[in-house]
C-alpha cells in the first residue's frame, strides 16, 4: 500500500517505549515513520532501580531519540486524540497516517518509572532520592511483586546492613510461578536479610511522602505496627489509553487495555457484532489486552509481529505474523548484580534458572547493552 499521497506510506507510532521504539526502528527503511513521544530520551525502566542505589550508574538508563531513526521523524509531543487516520497533538498539529501503532505503555510509581519527561530532571530526581535512601536505616517497600523484590535486592546489594521490609496483602509470594523458583526466591531473600510480611496490608499510607527520609510508624491490618525511615510504593500500574478517539476507544476493556487480534490489530468488535477489526491500526506493549504479564521483553516481541504485518501490507502481501502469549509465565528477576531467580518456558514445562544465569542475561548490566545498539549511542 502506498501512502495517501502516492509516496511511501506513513506510520505514526504513539509512544517511544520498548515496543514503540522497536517497531519504529524496524519500519524506518520502508515507510515514513513519525514517532510521537513527549520524553526527550528513552528511559530503560528495567535499570531504574539500580540507578536509585547507584546514581553514578544512572546515566546508563537514558538514551536520546535523535539516532534511533535514519529517515523517520521524532515529534516530541503528547498525542491527545488518536484515530484510525492519525494523531492530534497537544500543540494543535495533526499527523495523518496510513498506519497507526498504539504503544503508549503504562505509568508506575517512581522509582520504577520516571515522573518527568525531561532526562536531566529525572537524573536529579534519582540523585535526590538516593541521598534520602542512603541516610535511612529502615526501608519499607509496599508491594511484593517483581518490582518490590528487585528493589529490595538492589538496596541490599549496596547497603547489606539496612533493614528492608516488604509488605503485601497476598498470602503467597509470586504464586503464578513454579514452586522451585518461588522456594529459591524465598531462600535468597532470607539470605539477604529481607523481611517479608505477606498477608499484611497497611492500615493507611505512611505520613511521609514516598522516597523521602522521615521516621514513621504505620499500623498494619494484621500484624501490628511497622516502623521505618523511608518507604517506596511498588504497586499501582496505570495504562495510558485515554487519548484514543471514539472509534478506537470502543476496543478498550473495563481495565483500560485495548483488545487486539492475534495479529495485534485493534479489535473494536463489541457485543452484538458491533464495531470491527482495524487492519491498519495496531496496539502493543502494556496497552494491549493480552493474557500475560506486562514486561519489556513481551513488548519487543509484539513489535516484531506488528512490524512484520505492516511491512507485508506495504508490499502488497497478506499479513501473516501472529502473537500468542506463552501459557507458561516467564521472568528474569535480579536481586542485585549477582543474585536473582528466573523462569522460562520449555517443552517440558517451566524451566527454573539459576542466579548465575539471571545475572548473565540481565542482572549484571540490566540489558543496557542492547539499547546502546538500538539507539546508536556507542
Amino acid at each position: 500500500m502506498s501512502g495517501t499521497n502516492g509516496a511511501r506510506p506513513t506510520v505514526v507510532v504513539v509512544g517511544g517505549g520498548y515496543g514503540g521504539s522497536a517497531v519504529a526502528k524496524a519500519l524506518d527503511e520502508e515507510t515514513d515513520v513519525v514517532l510521537v513521544e513527549p520524553k526527550d530520551a528513552f528511559v530503560h525502566a528495567a535499570g531504574s532501580l539500580r540507578a536509585l542505589v547507584r546514581p553514578d550508574w544512572a546515566g546508563n538508563i537514558f538514551f536520546p531519540y535523535d539516532r534511533l531513526l535514519k529517515r523517520g521523524t521524532i515529534v516530541r509531543e503528547r498525542a491527545v486524540s488518536v484515530d484510525t487516520g492519525g494523531a492530534n497533538l497537544a500543540s494543535g498539529a495533526r499527523v495523518d497516517a496510513d498506519y497507526v501503532v498504539l504503544a503508549s505503555g503504562s505509568d508506575y510509581p517512581f522509582p520504577a518509572k520516571m515522573d518527568t519527561d525531561v532526562a536531566a530532571e529525572a537524573l536529579e530526581r534519582i540523585r535526590a532520592a538516593h541521598k534520602e535512601l542512603a541516610g535511612a536505616e529502615r526501608v519499607l517497600i509496599v508491594g511484593a511483586g517483581p518490582v518490590g523484590l528487585e528493589l529490595a535486592g538492589e538496596i541490599k546489594a549496596v547497603w547489606p546492613g539496612k533493614h528492608v521490609s516488604v509488605v503485601d496483602p497476598a498470602e503467597r509470594l509470586m504464586p503464578a510461578f513454579a514452586p522451585e523458583m518461588r522456594e529459591e526466591l524465598r531462600r535468597q531473600l532470607d539470605a539477604l536479610g529481607v523481611e517479608l510480611r505477606l498477608g499484611t496490608a497497611l492500615a493507611r499510607e505512611p505520613s511521609a511522602a514516598p522516597g523521602r527520609a522521615r521516621a514513621f510508624t504505620v499500623p498494619t491490618v494484621a500484624s501490628g505496627e511497622l516502623a521505618a525511615d523511608i518507604w517506596f510504593r511498588c504497586h499501582g500500574v496505570s495504562v495510558g489509553g485515554g487519548h484514543l478517539g471514539a472509534e478506537l476507544a470502543a476496543a478498550r476493556t473495563p481495565q483500560g487495555l485495548v483488545r487486539v487480534t492475534d495479529m495485534l490489530n485493534v479489535d473494536a468488535r463489541g457485543g452484538g457484532g458491533q464495531g470491527r477489526v482495524h487492519r491498519h491500526v495496531y496496539a502493543l506493549g502494556d496497552l494491549a489486552a493480552l493474557a500475560e504479564s506486562k514486561m519489556a521483553a513481551h513488548a519487543v516481541r509484539h513489535a516484531a509481529v506488528v512490524a512484520a504485518n505492516i511491512l507485508a501490507q506495504v508490499r502488497g502481501e497478506e499479513p501473516a505474523s501472529v502473537y500468542r502469549p506463552s501459557p507458561t509465565p516467564s521472568i528474569l528477576l535480579p536481586l542485585g548484580p549477582h543474585g536473582g531467580v528466573g523462569q522460562m518456558p520449555s517443552p517440558d514445562g517451566p524451566s527454573v534458572l539459576t542466579a548465575e544465569t539471571v545475572s548473565r542475561y540481565k542482572g549484571a548490566d540490566l540489558g543496557t547493552g542492547r539499547f546502546v545498539e538500538l539507539f546508536g549511542t556507542d
